[in-house]
C-alpha cells in the first residue's frame, strides 16, 4: 500500500532536487535526488522555486517518491 509522506526541498544540485522528510533535523535521513524539473512541473513551479518548499509524496514499493504535491 502507498503512503503519502512531506518532505522538504533543500536545495538544487545541477538538474537535482535534494529532497529529506520534512521532520526534525535530527529524525531526517540522507537526502535523495529527484529531476527538479519532474517536480517542479508536477506542483506547477519552476526549479528554481523549490529549495526550501514543503511538499508531499507518494513512496512506492522501491522506498522512491512520485505523485509530489505542495504541501
Amino acid at each position: 500500500m502507498s503512503e503519502r509522506v512531506k518532505v522538504k526541498v533543500l536545495l538544487l544540485f545541477g538538474n537535482d532536487a535534494e529532497i529529506v522528510a520534512d521532520a526534525p533535523l535530527e529524525d531526517r535521513g540522507e537526502p535523495a535526488r529527484y529531476p527538479a524539473a519532474e517536480v517542479a512541473a508536477a506542483v506547477g513551479l519552476t526549479p528554481d522555486e523549490l529549495p526550501g518548499r514543503s511538499l508531499t509524496a507518494v513512496v512506492g514499493r522501491d522506498d522512491r517518491l512520485s505523485g509530489w504535491r505542495l504541501a
